[in-house]
């Protein structure tokens, strides 16, 4: 089930369901784009009609954000929890140690996936990582990350070239490389890189990461303008619905 949230459908489902929705890619060995989905890059997605296909051509959409829930609940169709995606790239990978899963890791700055890959395989003895490949490399060089990507066959690729470029690159390779699910994380790298730190748990608890993010790094303020925006537009989405009953 879904939820229409100013015209992009996010799936209404936790953690755990998405997980077990990942394990049937794999397991039927589907090509499928996953898209977590928080409120900044669906506000930019009221203005840039490309980016609204590619997440409701998604196959499966995650709130990833309190953002994302608040608006569903004011709404009045709620999605149950947060699914964000480092939290749900922990989970998988987890379940990747235990199942066997192959994965792929394409993205951040040089070196950072290859050490991401490094400390989440000493973390997990039995994890299987295939390959990783900075999110640098030039235009004519592509070709060779297709087929590397290819002959590696992982079940799940993880890219990390930020939002909306990583959901743009799945959907415009996810049918040439085949691989049962493909699922954009952002910034995630470089915090299982230990590059960067994540929010302390009571920011996460009070779903503020966003506020410890801008306090840490103020030149984001641009970019978290769009916070206000978003309220603005939900506000205005509830006012109408009322106006129609």
């Amino acid at each position: 089930m879904k939820t229409n949230i100013l015209g992009c459908q996010v799936d209404k489902l936790t953690m755990d369901e998405a997980v077990k929705k990942v394990e049937s890619y794999i397991k039927n060995k589907e090509n499928r784009h996953i898209i977590t989905l928080n409120a900044e890059i669906l506000y930019r997605a009221l203005s840039d009609e490309k980016l609204k296909t590619v997440i409701n051509q998604a196959d499966l959409v995650t709130p990833d954000g309190a953002g994302i829930v608040w608006a569903s609940r004011k709404l009045g169709d709620p999605v149950p929890e947060r699914v964000t995606g480092i939290d749900l790239m922990e989970a998988l990978v987890k379940e990747a140690s235990h199942k066997g899963w192959k994965l792929y890791l394409y993205g951040a700055a040089p070196g950072v996936a290859e050490l991401a890959a490094a400390n989440l395989q000493k973390k997990y003895k039995n994890l299987n990582i295939v390959g990783t490949k900075d999110g640098y490399i030039s235009s004519d060089l592509m070709p060779d990350l297709v087929a590397d990507i290819q002959a590696k066959k992982p079940d799940i690729l993880f890219v990390a070239l930020g939002a909306p470029k990583q959901e743009f690159w799945i959907n415009m390779y996810k049918d040439i490389i085949r691989v049962p699910v493909s699922i954009g994380v952002g910034g995630s790298f470089d915090v299982l890189a230990g590059q960067v730190k994540r929010a302390p748990k009571l920011f996460q608890d009070l779903h503020a990461e966003w506020l410890y993010r801008l306090i840490k790094e103020p030149r984001r303020y641009k970019r978290m303008m769009a916070l206000p925006k978003f309220v603005l537009k939900i506000m205005q989405e509830k006012r109408k619905k009322r106006s129609i009953k």
